[in-house]
């Protein structure tokens, strides 16, 4: 094949066996690869009832086909199984340089099923893949595992995707790590690979993707990068990366200020804002193929965090323990940064987790018996004991191991603290301060709290304007941006006002969520500059030449929605049910109680009106939000 490898590891654990399976051709047009195969895959073989943590659950990791090549930003793998966090679809996506080494060493993608009768990893290389003993680096963190393997097997270019002690421990919100600074963060696969007694999968090749349609695709490929480059976030974001939003959820009161009960924080911007960042970072970093280099090299030169060095400074641990720990330093910061990627912990669970813990210890329900200090807000040195807890299950660190979610049955009272959704805890923007296509996704997302699988491409964090209450949000970009927008003609008079341009935020929500299964489904990266320009279009033209089977801008999108319903069929298999689309109650029964969305509260019948009008877009039942037949049928997925 072109563009595949045209080959999956399926690898038996339990019976310490791996055989290859090949690529079906039909997957390849109707799930393309990367989140589409596993969707398919999970639907296949997990049963309903099985044990998240148990030998029947499959663990699949699936690299974009894009990835491996030039195209810019394409170094995506998609990582999933049925979730310990949320008991339903679990996945996550990471780049660096893992997937494209997958693919150089002869292989799409890895399931990995059962679990072995003593701790293993998986060594693949050029073609190749063992089962071999990892009892020595058992009880090791992530950092220490991706240094011994590599001097284990003699190579410092290989990629290993570790678990740290939380994943050995089934913390149901570990992460895989993905080197040493990057992870396949979210719904706790950590756990799954902990519970399989697999540390690690390493990989290392020296092959390359054949091309299809070489001219056409160099010409794609540069097509790409242009649009990229043009957008009018591309220098910005290249400059301070996601930082870019520590500004605005300030100014807009929309930051999770002590477990989402401030929405803004006193010194924020002196302290932890994108104007901070110079101080510790003077350069980026960037995955495989990826003109943006959004991360930040961070180097603390003074202070008791002296001589720390890491890539850092993504504005998930920035909000999540800057904000909703209150911790106010970014040295700080990024110490915390360190302790769960080493530990291997998903950074908006953990921080999430121990602004639950630091409220409960505020508001009386535990206190320093239980933990054996003192857990006052913005308390670091508290904040990395705790962590530490969390991931060897040691004392209250047992309960906290378990999620907000289920860490608040053991207190009474605590249910209303717990910020999550399906379990899963959210990420740090307040729905009750800033109400968007992207906080929507919070309760239509198929993982649970999440932002990162639905975002309103021509977002403007200039505005936080509702023109039309909860239905609407405002364009604000110059018309250039619309005509350029890579959207049917027909949807986008559908989606945007034709006076106003006011985006329809179900309608808008539908789309995203599509866009975005294809970008996970490719291996390309969301960041603003790529989502704003690169779309179905361009899309088509890359895969077409890459891989010489014939798709149009209509089927990329198609395929798109194909796999968001896939994983929708997949959640209501395993318990989902329609209530589950919903905020935590602090967001209904609570207003925001500083800044300038102080007072605000969401509306519980608006956000029920919404939620039916986004499930009408979907073409499902809008009352349950369950796919019916027509859809399926309409999708090919009438099985």
């Amino acid at each position: 094949m072109y563009g595949y490898s045209g080959k999956i590891l399926d690898i038996d654990l339990t019976a310490g066996k791996i055989r290859e399976r090949p690529v079906e051709q039909d997957w390849a047009g109707e799930y393309l690869s990367g989140l589409g195969f596993n969707a398919r895959l999970l639907y296949e073989e997990i049963p309903a009832g099985a044990d998240p943590l148990g030998p029947e659950n499959v663990l699949a990791f699936n690299v974009g086909v894009l990835v491996g090549t030039t195209v810019p930003t394409a170094s995506r793998t998609e990582a999933s199984a049925l979730s310990p966090a949320t008991g339903l679809f679990g996945t996550a996506n990471s780049g660096n340089f893992w997937g494209s080494e997958l693919k150089f060493a002869g292989f799409d993608g890895v399931i990995i099923r059962g679990k072995a009768a003593s701790p293993v990893y998986v060594w693949i290389c050029d073609g190749q893949a063992t089962i071999l003993p990892a009892g020595h680096l058992w009880g090791r963190d992530a950092w220490e595992t991706v240094r011994r393997i590599r001097r284990e097997l003699g190579d410092d270019a290989i990629q290993v995707a570790a678990i740290g002690q939380a994943g050995e421990n089934l913390v149901r919100f570990a992460s895989i790590e993905n080197g040493p600074f990057d992870a396949w963060a979210r719904t706790g696969l950590g756990a799954v690979m902990g519970s399989k007694n697999l540390k690690a999968v390493a990989v290392r090749g020296r092959g390359a993707v054949r091309v299809a349609h070489r001219k056409e695709f160099l010409q794609a490929v540069d097509d790409t990068r242009k649009a990229i480059f043009s957008s009018p976030f591309y220098g910005s974001f290249s400059r301070f990366g996601t930082m870019l939003a520590s500004l605005p959820y300030q100014e807009f009161g929309a930051l999770p200020g002590r477990n989402y009960q401030r929405g803004a924080v006193d010194g924020w911007v002196e302290t932890r804002s994108r104007r901070v960042l110079p101080r510790y970072s003077t350069r980026g970093v960037a995955c495989m193929a990826c003109p943006i280099a959004c991360a930040h090299w961070v180097e603390v030169k003074e202070g008791p965090y002296a001589g720390l060095r890491l890539k850092d400074l993504e504005v998930t641990p920035v909000i999540g323990f800057g904000a909703g720990c209150d911790i106010n330093n970014l040295p700080a910061i990024a110490m915390l940064t360190e302790t769960c990627q080493r530990l291997g912990m998903d950074m908006v669970s953990a921080a999430a987790v121990v602004a639950f813990a630091m409220e409960l210890y505020e508001k009386g329900l535990i206190g320093e018996k239980d933990l054996g200090f003192s857990l006052n807000w913005g308390d670091e040195r508290a904040t990395i004991s705790l962590l530490d807890m969390i991931a060897h299950r040691r004392g209250m660190g047992d309960v906290l191991a378990e999620g907000v979610r289920r860490a608040a049955r053991h207190f009474p009272g605590a249910s209303r603290y717990a910020v999550e959704v399906k379990g899963l805890e959210c990420f740090l923007l307040d729905p009750r301060a800033r109400w968007s296509t992207w906080t929507l996704g919070y309760i239509t997302s198929v993982r649970g709290g999440d932002h990162l699988r639905t975002r309103n491409p021509v977002e403007n964090l200039r505005y936080n304007e509702n023109p039309v209450p909860y239905l609407t949000e405002k364009f604000g970009f110059p018309e250039e941006m619309y005509d350029r927008l890579d959207m049917p003609d027909e949807l986008k008079k559908e989606i945007f006002d034709p006076v106003t341009r006011d985006v329809n935020i179900p309608k808008m929500s539908r789309w995203a969520e599509d866009l975005i299964a294809v970008y996970n489904a490719l291996g390309m990266c969301i960041r603003p500059p790529v989502l704003h320009t690169v779309g179905p279009t361009l899309f088509a033209r890359l895969y077409t030449s890459l891989t010489g089977i014939d798709i149009t801008p209509a089927e990329v999108i198609r395929a798109g929605e194909r796999i968001w319903n896939l994983q929708k069929l997949f959640n209501l298999r395993h318990g989902e049910k329609p209530g589950d689309a919903d905020y935590p109650s602090r967001f209904y029964e609570e207003p925001v109680r500083a800044g300038p969305a102080a007072g605000r509260r969401l509306d519980r019948e608006k956000v029920r009106e919404v939620l039916r009008e986004y499930y009408l877009a979907r073409g499902w039942d809008p009352d349950t939000g369950v796919p019916g037949r027509e859809k399926l049928a309409e999708l090919n997925l009438l099985r």
